[in-house]
């Protein structure tokens, strides 16, 4: 694995790894109240915590995962969120997690991110299976699913242990990468 993740670039966004000077832009948006809990973490008490969970995501690369990208907006350069392959498995599957400011929720950022994340993971990661799980009560992250074109597979019961102990069932989606493939020969992912 390449010690970096590539730069990445849509009509509107820069996907770049997740940097140290990052943390202004995530914790205005991770101190949020609802924006963690509807992700399953906690939401940022102070910048403090905001610089150590980047660099727990800058961490992760040492422990054979993809690492964390920030989501850019090219117009203004501000970090607006971050999206990734976790629980990644080498040529065979990957999970997909983001989370996005509230002030650019509505506007296909995520999507747009998305698309090209899961063409990075089956293209050049040589992926079979990337799966998105969220929970029963996201329903944005849930249209987020039906927009990419996820096949529905089932609800998760008790699937998530979250940050205060509760547990939570979640609705998991997946694409495999003969799908994306068929996709792509018809004109059908862009």
């Amino acid at each position: 694995m390449d010690n970096k993740l590539p730069v990445l670039t849509t009509s509107r966004l820069i996907l770049r790894e997740i940097s140290d000077n990052d943390y202004l832009d995530m914790f205005e948006y991770a101190k949020i109240p609802y924006v963690g809990p509807a992700a399953g973490w906690q939401p940022h008490k102070s910048v403090a915590e905001t610089k150590a969970v980047i660099k727990m995501f800058q961490g992760k690369r040492k422990y054979g995962q993809l690492g964390v990208f920030a989501i850019v907006l090219k117009s203004t350069n501000k970090m607006i969120g971050t999206i990734e392959l976790h629980t990644y498995t080498m040529k065979h599957k990957a999970e997909l997690g983001y989370t996005l400011s509230p002030s650019f929720w509505g506007q296909g950022l995520v999507v747009e991110a998305a698309k090209k994340i899961i063409a990075w993971g089956f293209d050049t990661l040589g992926l079979k299976r990337i799966e998105c799980t969220t929970f029963t009560n996201n329903l944005q992250s849930q249209r987020v699913c039906e927009k990419l074109g996820l096949v529905y597979e089932g609800l998760k019961r008790k699937g998530y242990l979250l940050y205060d102990g509760s547990i939570g069932d979640l609705f998991c989606y997946s694409i495999i990468d003969d799908e994306f493939y068929e996709r792509i020969r018809h004109g059908k992912w862009w």
